[in-house]
């Protein structure tokens, strides 16, 4: 049988009907980054630039088809983790994660809508806590996800530096902690904890409400690891990538939210 020479990296994520965030965002995010894009649906969403009016959640056992049929044919180098939505379905992909073993796993710990609102309940956030971290090449919480997996409040650079090294004593072998959220005009400061240290990123910040942010920075660090880039250098490379897909948004629809344009450190472009 023949052995696959195209690096593909595969999101296990929800689906944005809206074109923005979750799945579509990881696809785009990995063509532009010269990688085949390979997807396992779990969760699928009614949603636009104004919001979401419906939620489905699959059966646990064809999401688990979903990802051994992308296993059992793909030259598989990244996972990417998204918007998994209750215990059964972390258990189920967690599962899935130790039966294939893939070399780099991304955990984009979707916990937090954009309005503040808490998206998993206490048995999900246990599970994803003690199944998902453990797996985790590298974590990608924003500040209020982190303040939920902590249980205490990031009010600065200092506070955000010790909260990276909470997270990944909980079982991470490193944290990309996002500072999109902190107060102030400043820089946006991302902080990296790894064995090696911290590496701190700092972008200018944009003005705007954003959509789909942190499913592009997930899936283009997982994208950068399944080409071979070592973590700082994928990381890296991977903000300054938001930040410039960010900057080149446009509002394709009726809502005030910026949707990121993927393709925007394209040549040519």
């Amino acid at each position: 049988m023949q052995t696959p020479s195209v690096i593909s990296a595969l999101t296990i994520a929800g689906s944005d009907s809206g074109g923005g965030a979750g799945i579509q965002a990881d696809l785009k995010t990995f063509a532009a980054h010269g990688v085949h894009g390979l997807s396992a649906l779990a969760a699928l969403t009614a949603q636009h630039t104004r919001g979401v009016t419906a939620v489905h959640v699959p059966p646990v056992d064809f999401l688990e088809a979903q990802i051994d049929a992308c296993f059992d044919d793909f030259r598989i180098e990244a996972v990417k983790l998204g918007m998994l939505a209750s215990a059964a379905v972390i258990e189920a992909v967690a599962r899935s994660l130790e039966r294939h073993r893939p070399r780099h796993v991304v955990v984009d710990p979707v916990m937090v809508a954009t309005s503040g609102a808490r998206l998993l309940e206490e048995d999900a956030l246990h599970a994803l806590r003690t199944r998902l971290l453990p797996l985790a090449t590298v974590i990608t919480p924003n500040l209020p996800e982190a303040e939920l997996l902590l249980g205490r409040k990031i009010e600065d650079l200092q506070a955000m530096a010790q909260a990276a090294d909470a997270l990944r004593e909980l079982g991470a072998a490193a944290v990309l902690l996002k500072g999109g959220h902190l107060p102030g005009g400043g820089d946006v400061v991302d902080i990296l904890v790894d064995a090696d240290g911290e590496q701190r990123t700092a972008h200018p910040r944009l003005q705007g409400e954003a959509h789909g942010t942190g499913c592009t920075l997930a899936s283009a660090v997982a994208a950068n690891l399944a080409r071979g880039l070592a973590l700082r250098e994928a990381c890296r490379h991977a903000t300054d990538y938001v930040h410039e897909a960010l900057r080149a948004g446009s509002r394709p629809g009726r809502g005030d939210v910026l949707v990121l344009d993927h393709f925007a450190t394209l040549p040519g472009r």
